[in-house]
């Protein structure tokens, strides 16, 4: 079976046409646990397949490292998008990619060799019931936990961005422990009956913010795209930053915009190809 390996800011996948090799997607929980791992199979966060859909121009399938299956990537997106342009599955600067989280819209402009794509990530969900958190809902419209992880405790605003994200504030992200807090907040089942992502965030400016992000079923990331958008959004409603913010993450930046008219967050960013690659299944 042939395979695309490519990242975007370092959180890196395996892309496959799930069109052409459809018993492979029913294996998709195992390929993901055996290719994801950097040892002994080919290595990345997670694999994505390219699918048939009677909704839109392709479907999004996505499993993370631990086979687990998620339902957005904002990250994961951006690459699936280059890689259906790119093997003549959907020859358009401009899609609709369906995903387990709704219908996103897609727009690729080339420059040089390399792609920018922006990506209408729709609006945030800020209900807890939805995200799903069980914990009370907020007369301000979104939630706030105090969670106790180890010897610390974070306050988290909570959003969802089609998949769940907790995210808090820190003096410096460089200075975070996030392989011990990380885990411990992510299986918070208690709070997260379905897990979830967690950002820990460094406000540099209101244009500007720091990130390091704890994946659901991947462990630290070099970036996360969802997790970015959901983290301006929390920044906004904490009143900390202005509506358009250059996110900076491991790998690199993430410009993410909450548009007013709308009510969508827009996310802007590239994705790249590293190699190319056959395997057996």
């Amino acid at each position: 079976m042939q395979f695309t390996k490519m990242h975007a800011l370092g959180n890196d996948y395996i892309l496959i046409d799930g069109i052409r090799y459809p018993e492979a997607l029913k294996q998709g929980s195992e390929i993901a646990k055996k290719w994801s791992d950097r040892h002994f199979g080919v290595g990345s966060d997670g694999v994505i397949f390219a699918c048939a859909s009677d909704k839109a121009n392709v479907m999004m399938r996505m499993f993370n490292a631990d086979g687990s299956e998620s339902e957005m990537c904002g990250n994961g997106i951006r690459q699936l998008a280059r890689f259906v342009y790119e093997k003549n599955i959907v020859k358009k600067d401009r899609l609709i990619i369906e995903t387990l989280a709704g219908l996103k819209e897609i727009t690729m402009e080339r420059e040089g060799e390399n792609f920018r794509i922006t990506v209408d990530m729709g609006a945030p969900i800020l209900a807890p019931q939805e995200i799903p958190a069980n914990v009370p809902a907020d007369p301000k419209g979104f939630s706030k936990t105090m969670i106790q992880a180890a010897d610390k405790t974070f306050e988290f605003t909570l959003v969802s961005m089609g998949n769940p994200h907790a995210i808090t504030y820190v003096p410096s992200v460089k200075d975070v422990d996030v392989h011990r807090y990380g885990p411990l907040v992510e299986n918070n089942t208690t709070i997260f009956p379905r897990r979830t992502n967690v950002e820990f965030i460094e406000v540099v400016s209101r244009d500007e913010l720091r990130m390091r992000v704890w994946e659901r079923g991947a462990g630290e990331t070099l970036a996360c795209g969802t997790g970015a958008c959901a983290s301006v959004v929390a920044s906004i409603l904490n009143g900390l930053t202005n509506k358009s913010v250059r996110v900076h993450l491991l790998g690199g930046p993430l410009d993410i915009r909450w548009d007013e008219n709308s009510g969508h967050v827009i996310m802007t960013g590239d994705a790249v190809t590293v190699f190319e690659g056959e395997k057996e299944i």
